[in-house]
């Protein structure tokens, strides 16, 4: 505590003063005696580590200061719900891309986490499959911005392979689907039961983007938002076999707020919403 007071340039009682009243603040101890001297606790130590980071933040703020004054920057942080099309987040957020001197921070995760980060203000919007579920902690509201019919896509020699007999043939033929994280999985489940089909599943994906690369190689038969019809062709060079009728996607913009005020937000939305 002397040698802290020292290089400090403070009186010892006033150091010793500060950390009791800090220890008071927290409720734990951070000190302990260990012979002649003092040592952290367990939560002295987790004191220390924030502590840190608290420093570092500080120690940043001058930089972060300055870059803003010289380089104004338009900042829109998003949260991605992970059951949500990497395509399908492209397009929703298409009308803010050409924003000048745009900072997007787009952060993917479960849905429930998303949506605490967003109340707590670290995210400007989530971007999800599904509304928000009902939560009378969190004033969320969503607003629907997209619905796309889906479809089957694979490859040229499975797709041509099952044109006749559909959907029948996918009794023979392997698919590709979303896990339960994904909204379309439970409508796809649905639709398999309205045709009798017990498909052979080859692949669950969590990820759209890997689902889609897989049954690009020919694994099997996927199903795809066809809002992005085009850029599936484009990127994955896949054909479409046929609308899955009565399974659509949906598309939500959940905030904290109903009637948006960020800017950059409001473009996301359609008009009028």
């Amino acid at each position: 505590m002397t040698r802290a007071a020292d290089k400090l340039g403070m009186a010892v009682q006033t150091v010793s003063a500060q950390v009791r009243e800090l220890e008071r603040a927290l409720g734990f101890a951070l000190l302990k005696p260990s012979g002649r001297g003092l040592v952290l606790t367990a939560a002295g130590a987790a004191a220390l580590k924030q502590a840190d980071l608290i420093f570092q933040l500080g120690g940043e703020l001058p930089a972060r200061v300055r870059n803003a004054a010289s380089a104004p920057e338009v900042r829109l942080a998003v949260g991605v719900s992970d059951g949500l099309p990497k395509l399908i987040v492209h397009r929703l957020l298409h009308p803010v891309l050409s924003t000048p001197h745009l900072r997007l921070l787009c952060h993917e995760g479960e849905l429930d986490d998303l949506l605490g980060d967003l109340a707590l203000h670290r995210l400007d919007v989530v971007l999800s499959d599904r509304p928000a579920p009902p939560n009378h902690a969190m004033r969320l509201y969503s607003h629907r911005v997209g619905t796309s019919p889906v479809a089957w896509y694979g490859c040229a020699d499975l797709v041509h392979g099952c044109r006749d007999h559909f959907p029948h043939s996918l009794r023979d033929t392997p698919v590709l689907l979303p896990t339960a994280h994904a909204a379309m999985r439970e409508r796809l489940d649905r639709w398999f039961d309205a045709h009798d089909l017990r498909p052979r599943i080859a692949g669950e994906f969590e990820d759209s983007a890997l689902l889609k690369t897989f049954g690009a190689s020919g694994m099997g038969l996927f199903p795809a938002s066809e809002w992005v019809h085009a850029d599936l062709e484009q990127r994955y060079a896949v054909h479409r076999l046929a609308t899955i009728e009565g399974v659509t996607e949906h598309y939500f913009a959940i905030d904290t707020e109903k009637r948006v005020k960020h800017p950059l937000v409001q473009r996301v939305l359609p008009k009028g919403a």
